[in-house]
């Protein structure tokens, strides 16, 4: 996927990333650590590394330029079991880094077996909005995002969250 999305940059040279863009990879194992790396050198607004199902610990797992470290376990007839300890250290090191954590489950023969709580609490932190507020149907075009999203008279006065709002749904159209 990154290679995707670097080949579509590489056809819009000198613009930046779109601002709806969020790019993230799998890794369920230390073996699998590289893929940060991709993550890394691929624009977008916000990067992201899935540690789910996480089948290891990942010693060798980077996190600078990772803005959202989400950790959850196998579930599923069969599921293999997660080690409290690989999900606190991630939880730590993501903690020490600046790095938003979630927590998604500890995983079992259904996702919610084993529940979600680490050490007592609850984990569901999301990376800060990075997004420009658009001002008028120009930076819409600009932002790649749908021009009809939301009615010119409006733009300007409407409040962050309920342009925001609107814009997700007609992106997610």
């Amino acid at each position: 996927m990154a290679a995707v999305v670097r080949a579509y940059y590489a056809r819009r040279p000198g613009q930046g990333p779109l601002p709806h863009v969020w790019l993230g990879a799998s890794i369920e194992n230390d073996r699998w650590t590289g893929r940060a790396d991709a993550v890394r050198e691929t624009p977008a607004t916000v990067r992201f590394i899935s540690a789910e199902p996480l089948l290891g610990p990942l010693p060798s797992l980077d996190l600078t330029g990772i803005d959202w470290l989400i950790v959850g376990g196998e579930s599923g007839a069969g599921a293999r079991p997660m080690d409290h300890a690989w999900a606190r250290d991630l939880r730590d090191r993501a903690k020490s880094e600046g790095v938003a954590f979630f927590f998604k489950q500890w995983g079992g023969r259904t996702p919610k077996a084993g529940g979600r709580d680490i050490d007592g609490r609850t984990w569901d932190e999301m990376p800060p909005r990075r997004l420009p507020v658009p001002h008028d149907r120009s930076q819409l075009r600009e932002f790649g995002l749908p021009l009809n999203a939301v009615p010119d008279d409006r733009i300007g006065e409407m409040a962050e969250s309920e342009l925001w709002a609107r814009l997700s749904v007609a992106v997610e159209a």
